[in-house]
């Protein structure tokens, strides 16, 4: 099963949604429809190993935090642009907590390059005018919402036709 470690955050969905209506309409894009912040992805994992994952995950310690939505971006640079995001800040707790589950699991999974703290809001299939879409994602802008991070989980990501289906396996809490 494909599985990734994140924090929800679609209690601000509704607000989301908004930033989506506000995307340039001169690209193909593909929504987001559940919003997380990826901490470490697992990929494919024999179902026998969640037990362990859990028990692994169980021990990482963290108290809660408060981050708050900052501005738009894309990935992987403005002249290949396959990822619209919203970013957070401050970072660093969140960069903390990525860090701690990346380094519990380094004897099973390969560590995590160049992470940014980050909610996707759409993948880019193909900007028809690349300037002209960062000109508008540019005169987006984003409120300053705040958010409380007091958990993290287990998501099993299935893929279909209509898109990724996401199921929480375990939500682990802050101390």
């Amino acid at each position: 099963m494909r599985l990734f470690i994140a924090i929800d955050f679609n209690e601000l969905k509704d607000y989301f949604v908004e930033l989506q209506q506000q995307l340039p309409k001169n690209a193909k894009l593909s929504l987001t429809k559940s919003f997380h912040l990826t901490l470490k992805f697992l990929g494919e994992v024999r179902p026998d190993d969640t037990d362990k994952i859990k028990d692994i995950l169980k021990n990482i310690k963290f108290e809660k935090f408060v981050v708050s939505l900052d501005s738009i971006g894309v990935f992987p640079t403005e002249n290949y642009i396959r990822v619209v995001w919203v970013g957070l800040k401050p970072e660093d707790k969140v960069l903390d907590l990525q860090k701690n589950i990346d380094e519990s699991f380094r004897e099973l999974f390969k560590k995590e390059k160049d992470f940014k703290a980050h909610i996707t809001l759409a993948r880019v299939k193909f900007p028809e005018d690349k300037k002209s879409f960062i000109e508008q994602l540019r005169g987006i802008e984003v409120e300053s919402k705040k958010i409380e991070i007091k958990d993290f989980r287990l998501v099993k990501s299935t893929l279909t036709p209509q898109g990724p289906v996401y199921e929480d396996l375990e939500v682990f809490n802050s101390d």
